[in-house]
């Protein structure tokens, strides 16, 4: 009897291999599954210095981004990017490139070693910042504009509370801090959210992190700021539409008080008003509908990397969460406010439109019907006059035909021929005037039915 393998003598591979036929994957299985893995952060050990630029910029400028990121590593000998990708990471010796391509925006960040600063009160982690190895040539030849820049410091740590007073003095300039510690205790980041000489500051102090765990950590931190300013774009469109709708408001107040006591005469004067202010109320709708959608987008992923932080307070500071929402919160509010205010304009300028809308097809209606009233008036009376006409004629043409029959009968009675002329007219009479009125009847009908 042949022996028969038991499951666990046949071996993983092959039993994974015979347990599954081979079929035919989805053209975007790889692309898809991989999508996971895309952007990893950086590994980072203390020490370490990282410049991180935000630029905003149109899709017009993505290829002069990737052509940039082409000629610096043709400068170090390094791999260029790829046209097609969104992402590049490259080593390029003294530093590290990191670009990254969003639907708005694009992100540099320059990953550098640094050496630990001593005890001396006057050593700045900052004072040597990593974009400082990159050309500055190169850098000038960035497309867009900058959203945020920040320097940020990966320094060794110790347990404890650190000296913030000193550290604000030495690195913040005396600015009031804002952090906590983050990754569940393993660090501590610290900034004051202030930009000097065009950048802002962020310290993070590594208790216990893994290099992993560091550069995402730094990466989350970074990103707030990033999404933070991205959401604040929309506060601005928000201020300059709220005086924008309070006036259409109060348009649309006159025009339906208006429509109160409009006569036939004004409705369409009134429906001309309300397209009119239909039609700016849609176009400002069009152009701001994006810019609150995205704010809302970038609020939500601001939440979201505030909470991956998983903040532990250090006592007498605010925490990233609190500092962000105090501000975030409020104008992410006024945002909505302006979103919800002017949809709910439009949606009232479109039933005011329709309630006019449907008066003036009323009154059509009834104008119509009137017009179609007095058309059937004058048919009738045409029908009448017509007829008036036609019995006019056939005694007309009796009358001459009449006339020539008796003119008929006395030329024949002078050349002879026994003729009773007024017998003979009398009795023509009847007889031309039934052929005169069948021959018009039929005439008249003839022409009713070739008309087109």
């Amino acid at each position: 009897m042949a022996h028969v393998p038991t499951p666990s003598a046949v071996a993983p591979e092959a039993a994974a291999a015979t347990a599954v036929a081979p079929l035919p994957d989805h053209p975007q299985r790889l692309e898809l599954n991989d999508e996971v893995h895309a952007r990893p952060p950086e590994a980072l050990s203390a020490p370490m210095r990282v410049s991180f630029l935000a630029l905003f910029a149109d899709a017009a400028q993505r290829r002069r981004e990737l052509e940039l990121l082409g000629d610096l590593a043709r400068r170090f000998g390094v791999v260029p990017p790829r046209p097609d990708v969104s992402h590049y990471s490259g080593d390029f010796g003294s530093f590290r490139l990191t670009w990254e391509r969003h639907s708005e925006f694009a992100r540099y960040k320059i990953a550098a070693p640094g050496d630990k600063p001593g005890d001396d009160p006057g050593d700045d982690p900052f004072a040597d910042p990593a974009i400082a190895a990159v050309p500055a040539d190169w850098l000038a030849l960035l497309p867009g504009q900058v959203t945020v820049a920040a320097h940020a410091a990966l320094l060794p740590g110790s347990e404890g509370r650190p000296d913030l007073d000193a550290i604000a003095n030495r690195l913040f300039s005396g600015n009031a801090l804002v952090g906590a510690a983050v990754a569940g205790g393993a660090a501590v980041a610290l900034t004051d959210f202030r930009i000097r000489n065009g950048w802002s500051r962020l310290l993070v102090l590594d208790r216990d992190l893994t290099p992993r765990q560091a550069g995402r950590t730094l990466q989350r931190l970074l990103e707030i700021d990033a999404y933070r300013v991205m959401a604040l774009l929309a506060l601005p469109v928000a201020r300059t539409l709220v005086p924008f709708l309070t006036e259409r408001e109060r348009e649309l107040t006159r025009i339906t008080e208006a429509m109160v006591d409009a006569g036939e005469s004004s409705e369409p004067d009134l429906l001309d008003a309300l397209t009119r202010l239909e039609a700016e109320i849609e176009s400002r709708e069009a152009a701001s509908l994006y810019r609150f959608s995205a704010a809302s987008a970038y609020y939500e992923l601001v939440r979201r990397r505030i909470e991956e932080l998983r903040e532990q307070r250090i006592k007498g500071l605010q925490t990233f969460g609190e500092f962000t929402e105090r501000r975030l919160a409020p104008a992410m509010n006024t945002c909505r406010a302006a979103a919800d205010r002017q949809d709910s304009l439009s949606r009232r300028v479109a039933r005011a439109t329709q309630l006019l809308s449907t008066r003036v097809d009323v009154t059509r209606e009834r104008q119509n019907q009137v017009l179609q009233e007095s058309a059937s008036r004058r048919a009738q009376m045409q029908l009448r006059l017509q007829t008036t006409v036609q019995g006019l004629s056939v005694v007309a043409i009796t009358y001459y035909v009449v006339m020539l029959v008796d003119r008929a009968a006395e030329g024949l009675k002078s050349a002879g021929v026994v003729v009773n002329v007024g017998l003979a007219t009398a009795a023509s009479i009847p007889v031309v005037a039934v052929v005169v009125g069948l021959g018009l009847h039929w005439i008249i009908r003839r022409a009713v039915v070739v008309k087109p």
